[in-house]
Parts: structure tokens; sequence; C-alpha cells
């Protein structure tokens, strides 16, 4: 499928500079591209390609100043980085609508309900009652348990396994190895050492237009719903425990876990195999770096922290007891040192 540069500007709504007419059939990385391919050059350490290299077209910023010409079709935006992505999504959409129909072998339920231009993949269960909105995608290998609901234009990709019951809303985007819906950790200790399995009736609500990562696992509620609100953005490998709460727009990098209960705000942002305790809140705006241990709420808004440090637990508390003295500390030794001083002072004077 080839498209002209005209036609790119169009979508993204940029400038053409040089051929409007260039034709490009696929995308690549600026230093690596051939002639027919497009590119983009959003960050500065990569100017240098955009006058060797071979594509045919290419996106950038429509402030940068050019140091010399540059043989491709330029088309210039705002902001390359994000035009590019637009452009992609375009051309993903124009791809999924091609995919119509219900492969064989698969399981549908004639409860089930079924949108318009929905696809579904060989080798997938569709339940009882199960709602798929229109346009919705469901890859090979899929399993949809009773009175799941898929929202218009969501993409299950392959192996995605959704529990009974969980709702998913429009445009959400679910990669595959995902589980939506098992069975949050709940075990009630017994008075002979023993464990009793609390059942867990609630489900899993995922709101409209949120991405998830490959192989998270999403813990249904033990009663209510563990709940993924709009727009947030979840990484490969993440647990997410029964009732917790994660907040709009909030981002969460890969290999993570939140503990149960526990409520993330708005706009959050936790760094990679970061570890969040249960039955606490995290404010909104709040920074969580990377392989942080966060065993306190914290309540205000766009706050930072970092560090987990894994000693015994007497010695931790003791130490985080002295640490948060340090200031003090050093406050008091440098008066110490001063009087030490002194008194030398004195004493040699005598």
């Amino acid at each position: 499928m080839e498209f002209s540069a005209s036609q790119i500007a169009l979508i993204i709504k940029g400038s053409v500079e040089g051929n409007p007419n260039a034709t490009v059939n696929s995308f690549n990385k600026i230093e690596e591209a051939v002639a027919g391919q497009l590119a983009f050059l959003a960050n500065p350490k990569y100017e240098d390609y955009l006058y060797s290299t071979g594509a045919s077209v290419i996106i950038i910023n429509e402030a940068l100043e050019l140091r010399e010409p540059v043989a491709a079709t330029l088309i210039r935006v705002p902001d390359a980085y994000s035009a590019f992505a637009t452009l992609l999504q375009a051309y993903e959409q124009i791809m999924e609508q091609k995919m119509v129909g219900i492969q064989e072998p698969s399981f549908v339920a004639k409860s089930a309900s079924i949108g318009e231009n929905v696809f579904v993949g060989a080798f997938t269960y569709i339940g009882e009652n199960v709602k798929l909105g229109k346009n919705v995608k469901v890859h090979p290998h899929c399993f949809l348990g009773n009175n799941v609901v898929i929202g218009d234009n969501s993409i299950l990709h392959p192996g995605v396994k959704i529990y009974h019951d969980c709702v998913v809303g429009k445009k959400v985007i679910i990669h595959a190895g995902t589980v939506l819906g098992g069975d949050g950790f709940g075990f009630a200790p017994q008075p002979d050492g023993t464990y009793k399995k609390v059942p867990q009736i609630g489900n899993v609500l995922v709101e409209d237009e949120v991405e998830i990562g490959s192989n998270c696992t999403i813990d249904r509620a033990t009663m209510g719903s563990t709940i993924i609100h709009h727009g947030a953005k979840l990484d490969n490998l993440i647990q997410i425990a029964h009732n917790v709460e994660i907040g709009t727009y909030t981002v969460i990098a890969a290999q993570t876990g939140i503990s149960g209960s526990t409520k993330i705000g708005n706009r959050v942002m936790i760094g990679g195999q970061a570890g969040i305790v249960g039955h606490i809140t995290i404010a909104d705006g709040s920074r969580i770096n990377a392989q942080s241990g966060v065993s306190k709420s914290m309540k205000q808004p766009n706050s930072v922290v970092t560090g987990s440090p894994a000693f015994d637990y007497t010695s931790t508390l003791r130490s985080q007891a002295i640490f948060r003295n340090l200031p003090d500390l050093e406050k008091r030794i440098a008066e110490l040192e001063l009087l030490i001083k002194q008194l030398m002072t004195e004493k040699e004077s005598i």
C-alpha cells in the first residue's frame, strides 16, 4: 500500500517541502531507511542522518532549521514524534479494518452478541452472554468468559484471557498473554495454621482508551470491582491485585506490583520494578521511581519518592529513624566540632 507525501501531510496536518507526489510503502528508522520508506526526526541527536538517509519522505519539527539541503521530501509539523504516532495509528486502523469475520475453529456461544465488523481469530472461546461491540478485534487463542463485555473498537491480542463478568471499555488495547479477572489473593488464616480461601465474587472494570501490555495480571475484586480508569497505560509484566484502583492517565512501567485495595491517583508515574503495599493511597501526580518500595500512603500531590532498602525489619526501622534525623544530626556534629575546636584553643592558651 502506497501513500504520497501530500496524503500523509493531510493525515498529520503538516506542510510539504519538496515533491508532494513522492510515495512511500513502509516505515523505518531514519538511520536505516531506504528509498520508498518514511522516517521521522524528533531527537536532535539523530539530525546528522537527515542529510544522509535514503528515506523518500521524512517528518520533522517545523522549528528545525536545516544546515544543508536534504534530498528527501519533508513534512513539517509542530511535534514530529506525536505526528508519527498519529500516522502509525491511522495505518494500524486501516490494517485492522481488513480483519472481519469469525475464523474456524472457534466457539461462540449462541447467546453471545457480536457487533458489526468484528473479527474473532481461530481457537478462540466466547462464552455465554458475551457482548462484543462494533469493530472489536479478538485475535487467536483468546478466552472470554460468560457475561464479558468488550466495547467498540477494542483489540485483544493473541492469548488474552478474560474471566467471567469483566467489562472492557471502548478503544482498549490488551496485549498477548494478559489475564483479566483471575482470583484475588484472598486467604483467611486458620487456628491450625492452614488457610481458607475467600471467594472472589467481584470483577475487573477497564475503562475507555486504556492500554495493557503483554503478560499482565489484573485480579478480580473480592467484592465490587478492580478498576483501571480512562486512559491509563500499563507496560508488560505488571501485577494488579484485587480491588486496586488505577487513576486516569496513570502510567506504570514493567514488573511493578500493586497490592490489594490500594488506590492510585490520576496521572501518576510509576517506574519499573516498583512495589506498592496494600490498602494505601497514592495522590494525584505522584512519581514513584524505579525499584521503589512504597509502604505508606503518599498524600501530597505531585510528590516524588525513591529507594527500597531490603534489610532486617527492626534494623530498617531504626535506620529510617536515624535517616530522618540526619539533617539535625549534621547540625549538632558541626556545633560539637566547633565547640571542641574552641576548647582546644583555650587549652593551648593556658
